[in-house]
């Protein structure tokens, strides 16, 4: 194991339960966030509504199934900062998951503008 591995291993294993499900919804999204459909195959979001209570994990998911036409990699800098804001900065959820709507409609309407 190297340096990384065992740092992330000891931060990992102090956090609390509900903590360490966050973590592990988070790097599951991040190794899914590659895939995606290709703006060609869809123009329109898809209505998928948000549930009342929604974790930020599972609005990101939610948000990448709306807008399957947006690039994940577009998306991924300003994603992250809000997961941390939530996650490390102790930002509300459903404040957290507002401000994602706006950022996926705000890449959205990049999209449609080119």
């Amino acid at each position: 194991m190297n340096r990384t591995e065992k740092k992330l291993l000891e931060v990992f294993n102090h956090l609390s339960p509900e903590q360490q499900s966050s973590v592990l919804d988070y790097v599951d999204f991040l190794a899914t966030r590659t895939a995606g459909a290709s703006p060609a195959e869809v123009l329109q979001p898809l209505e998928i509504p948000r549930p009342e209570h929604e974790n930020v994990i599972k609005a990101v998911k939610r948000l990448r199934a709306t807008y399957p036409m947006l690039e994940p990699g577009k998306l991924l800098h300003d994603t992250s900062n809000q997961m941390s804001r939530h996650m490390v900065h102790g930002a509300p959820a459903a404040e957290v998951i507002d401000e994602l709507e706006r950022l996926f409609r705000g890449h959205y309407e990049a999209y449609l503008a080119r």
